[in-house]
């Protein structure tokens, strides 16, 4: 599913489905949202303590290739900030069955470049938001060469199967600005990774004013609709405009917390339909 955000209908969009979403969460059947525990590939190393649980565990693997320039990449940390402190971002996790949510924040490239920039941190109010989120705000950025959706979706379940909390779903939240070009088949390793119990939402940036880049002529939006999301209920979010940034993340995160089907108001929603499937492999 794609949910496409642009600078003339961002607004109107964020406050639509934020009350949708909202309000649909206070009829959330704790009880039930608590059997259900996706089984992962590698159990962890820790033990089961009930302190650890939470709604959801989710991964911000967010995209520092060498395509995305300084100004890019300041849009991106702002628009992450911005979100996690957001009121309805809190008032999202704050209405879930347990009410409160695990996230780290990592910055990938190429095979094996992965940059934990924010370890797990327990986000159940205002005061662990603005603490997760200043050691985002305050990194230094940095550049690397390659892409490697696949080596850092494997990064991603890595780190989730790794970690100490159990959380009710597990939810990779993958950004970035092109096609895989290393590290193997994109869509083998989304497959496995989705088989080990996660879901994969993408947020494809196409912030670039000329509409003759390669990102356009790509179709970049629709190839992480066919090649890099997966799993129930999974979406992806494209983003053309840089005001529009910000919103984007804010609603997708929101979306995440909520994990719920909801239904599909034109024109804010779309299906994949009506046009040529991606070739996944063309650059891999």
């Amino acid at each position: 599913m794609r949910l496409d955000i642009t600078k003339t209908d961002c607004a109107l969009t964020v406050a639509s489905l934020l009350s949708l979403i909202c309000a649909a969460l206070l009829f959330a059947a704790p009880a039930e949202a608590r059997d259900y525990r996706p089984a992962l590939m590698a159990s962890s190393q820790y033990s089961y303590d009930p302190a650890n649980e939470v709604d959801v565990e989710l991964v911000l693997a967010v995209d520092i290739s060498q395509s995305m320039d300084t100004e890019e990449q300041e849009v991106q940390r702002a628009g992450y900030v911005a979100a996690l402190t957001s009121r309805e971002f809190l008032d999202a996790i704050q209405v879930g069955p347990i009410g409160r949510v695990a996230v780290t924040y990592m910055e990938w490239g190429g095979v094996d470049e992965h940059f934990i920039v924010a370890d797990w941190t327990v986000i159940q109010d205002a005061s662990s938001a603005a603490h997760f989120a200043s050691k985002i705000a305050e990194a230094p950025l940095r550049q690397v060469q390659r892409t490697s959706i696949a080596s850092a979706l494997e990064k991603s379940v890595f780190l989730v199967q790794n970690n100490q909390y159990e959380g009710l779903r597990r939810v990779i939240d993958i950004s970035g600005d092109g096609p895989n070009n290393q590290g193997g088949s994109v869509t083998a390793m989304r497959d496995r990774m989705v088989a080990s119990g996660v879901t994969i939402n993408g947020l494809p940036l196409m912030m670039k004013s000329n509409k003759n880049t390669w990102q356009a002529m790509l179709n970049l939006d629709h190839y992480y609709e066919d090649c890099v999301i997966g799993g129930p209920g999974s979406f992806a979010i494209p983003v053309r405009s840089q005001e529009g940034f910000a919103d984007a993340i804010r609603m997708k995160l929101v979306m995440e917390i909520a994990g719920l089907h909801l239904p599909e108001p034109d024109p804010y929603f779309q299906r994949v339909a009506g046009r040529e499937p991606i070739r996944c492999n063309l650059f891999d």
